[in-house]
């Protein structure tokens, strides 16, 4: 029997350069967050970021088109994968990873005109690249939810079926998240 997992990708654009002192605040979670979510009940995998220490990258690294270079050459995105939406939604939105999430309007651009991230089940033996994340990102911005690309909002099960999280399950993730 074909097992699927969920894989997300997340995209934004800095308000200012990374190295710049608004950005200070991010760079200063960065690890915390990475690792809260490395730790997190229902993690996966994690692609890295090519140059940099840390997992291998899962192909180049490109973003969508909707980025637009600040100076840097880069913008805040991750590529990971998840047992079930509930556990992503638990790391996401609680503890460190939380913490930071919540503060991010400090430096990313706001409101975004498209998608700042994206949900689709994989095959469990299947690691999606950069280039796939961004199509299905970008497809999601022009086509709005579907089993291809979708949200927490406007959720799928594996099996292209409407769903909904079971919040008494992410709730316990996040409580059990140390």
């Amino acid at each position: 029997m074909t097992r699927f997992i969920l894989a997300a990708y997340t995209f934004n654009q800095f308000v200012a350069p990374y190295q710049s002192p608004r950005i200070k605040g991010f760079r200063d979670r960065e690890p915390a967050a990475f690792a809260a979510i490395e730790d997190a009940p229902g993690f996966i995998a994690r692609s890295g970021y090519d140059s940099e220490p840390g997992p291998a990258s899962w192909g180049t690294q490109v973003f969508p088109k909707y980025w637009e270079d600040n100076g840097d050459g880069f913008a805040p995105s991750t590529l990971s994968l998840w047992e079930t939406p509930e556990a992503l939604m638990a790391t996401t939105f609680h503890g460190r990873h939380g913490e930071a999430y919540r503060k991010g309007s400090e430096w990313h651009a706001h409101p975004a005109p498209w998608p700042n991230y994206v949900l689709w089940w994989v095959n469990e033996s299947h690691r999606p690249d950069w280039a796939e994340a961004v199509q299905r990102l970008e497809h999601l911005g022009d086509h709005g939810p579907t089993p291809k690309a979708f949200t927490f909002k406007a959720l799928f099960n594996s099996s292209g079926g409407t769903s909904k999280a079971d919040t008494a399950l992410m709730r316990k993730l996040a409580a059990s998240d140390g």
